[in-house]
């Protein structure tokens, strides 16, 4: 008998997407991140994908400070993989949104692989209450910004962290960051096994259908061949639709409460390790195993657990 498959599962714990007031469950203080990150390794998380934010008010933040607050307490208390955030907030510029990265030398970071209109106006109709001023503006400023990933941009955060040792999770909202991402492998700025992380659901990305999973999958496999690990990531109420028919592909799932704040029809998540293990029971509905953190770096070729700045 063959050895069933092993699926990565990120968790993406916190982060800018969505707004304090929007669920009194998404972690803000150093010491909720925290512990929803060693909730969600516990669960089953290989990968905990993590922004900071100020806990006064919740905003996000590339406060280094602030990273240092959680990020080695998390690695003290689990063997997870700790993946930080390049991509910060769209009000930020790309040095402020480096710095986590550049002075942690994380295993594992974020990187976004395009400019896009990344468009969240759309939650005011859903949501007319907020606790602080900022959450309702940022909202509505999405309406007219561009979320800045420019070749420069990229580059610039590919060659500052080109002597941590630090891999990527190559966040991929559209058929067109694929390619971004193939030119700078043509470059040699980016050697695999690649990271690609595709997203599904952000206005101003590529839908949900299933046909869009599709077409995302079939573009990389053509662009990246045997060299790439593939995942999903669905917003909303996305999340585990698009989870569950990846998984079925070949491919690996990321959750957590960054892209979802919901547990099923109406319900809102309480912990993020809530979400990894409802996709959890999805995968091993389908007979497949979990990869552990260790065998994620293997997969991922990452450096390892001590070979961080933190």
């Amino acid at each position: 008998m063959s050895k069933s498959r092993k699926v990565i599962v990120t968790c993406a714990v916190t982060g800018s997407i969505h707004t304090p007031s929007m669920s009194p469950h998404l972690p803000v203080t150093a010491k909720e991140i925290e512990e929803a990150a060693v909730g969600a390794v516990s669960a089953g998380a290989a990968i905990v994908h993590l922004h900071a934010r100020d806990p006064i008010d919740g905003r996000p933040s590339q406060d280094v400070g602030l990273f240092r607050e959680f990020v080695g307490n998390i690695k003290r208390r689990t063997n997870g993989v700790i993946n930080l955030t390049t991509g910060g907030a769209q009000t930020m510029t790309v040095e402020e949104r480096l710095q986590p990265a550049l002075q942690l030398k994380p295993e594992l970071a974020s990187l976004n692989m395009g400019s896009m209109n990344f468009a969240l106006h759309p939650m005011l109709t859903k949501y007319k209450h907020f606790k602080h001023e900022w959450e309702a503006q940022y909202l509505e400023s999405t309406r007219d910004s561009v979320f800045r990933n420019t070749f420069k941009d990229i580059e610039y955060i590919l060659r500052s962290c080109a002597d941590n040792g630090t891999r990527f999770e190559f966040e991929c909202y559209d058929t067109a960051h694929l390619y971004n991402l193939a030119h700078f492998v043509d470059r040699g700025l980016v050697k695999g096994p690649l990271f690609v992380q595709t997203v599904f659901g952000i206005l101003g990305g590529i839908g949900t259908h299933s046909d869009d999973v599709s077409h995302m999958k079939r573009t990389a496999d053509r662009l990246f061949g045997d060299q790439y690990v593939w995942s999903v990531l669905g917003a909303g109420r996305f999340q585990m639709p698009i989870a569950a028919q990846a998984a079925a592909a070949g491919g690996n799932v990321r959750v957590g409460l960054e892209d979802s704040l919901w547990d099923g029809p109406g319900q809102l998540a309480e912990t993020n390790a809530a979400q990894v293990q409802r996709v959890r029971s999805i995968l091993e509905g389908l007979s497949l195993d979990i990869a552990t953190p260790d065998e994620a770096r293997t997969m991922l070729g990452l450096k390892g657990h001590g070979n961080v700045a933190f």
